[in-house]
């Protein structure tokens, strides 16, 4: 009878070879290993991602004479989430000229709780792009919110306009560098503590099997 009973798979022949070597290698090499793949990666990425700007104008609400400042603040915060919808840019992309879905995706707007101000960023790879855009979101929002100041009693005032960004406000190469270097080594911190674990478990299972000349003298002495 063939007894087709297999031991557990180890690897041999060159597979051992290169297992034994990175079992040898020092303990610090993972860890430089992991941080020169990790900054190399991240470098690669702020390279290859090409820089993003951000432009914001400012729009804030002022009451009229049959209104308060508590109406005014509260209206802030409601036209600041009707900013971003079809109507009011509907007629922004006329003004920025660009499509609609431009407009959804590259902006945003944000209020204060303390002050009837609405801050409304667009952004976008070209700078003078997402100065155009915050302007031409902030002056339809105005327009569709005068149109009924007669029943609000609140007037949206242009506060301050968007300006041509000088400095892109994406992770520069550096940053991205500096992050995959922490990442990597993080990771070959971990593989570290994973390392010593299997070298611990090898010397067990070899010492828990005995060698043939240590079976024989045990034989020999019964």
């Amino acid at each position: 009878m063939t007894d087709n009973h297999t031991g557990p798979h180890r690897p041999t022949g060159r597979a051992a070879g290169a297992l034994s070597r990175v079992r040898t290698l020092p303990p610090w090499s993972l860890l430089a290993a992991g941080a020169l793949l990790g900054g190399l990666a991240g470098g690669a990425y702020g390279v290859l991602t090409p820089p993003t700007y951000t432009a914001t104008s400012y729009v804030i609400a002022v009451p009229t004479a049959k209104s308060d400042p508590a109406s005014a603040l509260g209206f802030a915060q409601a036209y600041g989430r009707v900013a971003t919808q079809l109507a009011v840019l509907g007629d922004a992309q006329v003004w920025a000229g660009v499509p609609m879905t431009t407009l959804q995706q590259s902006v945003q707007t944000a209020t204060s709780p303390d002050a009837p101000m609405i801050a409304v960023s667009a952004t976008s790879s070209r700078p003078d792009l997402a100065a155009d855009m915050a302007n031409a979101v902030s002056r339809s929002l105005t327009q569709h919110a005068n149109d009924t100041k007669s029943s609000t009693n609140v007037e949206l005032l242009q506060f301050s306009r968007a300006v041509k960004p000088a400095a892109a406000s994406s992770a520069s190469t550096s940053v991205t560098g500096l992050v995959g270097v922490c990442a990597g080594g993080l990771l070959g911190g971990l593989a570290l503590l994973v390392r010593p674990r299997r070298a611990t478990d090898d010397a067990t299972r070899a010492a828990s099997v005995p060698s043939p000349a240590v079976a024989a003298d045990a034989h020999g002495t019964l």
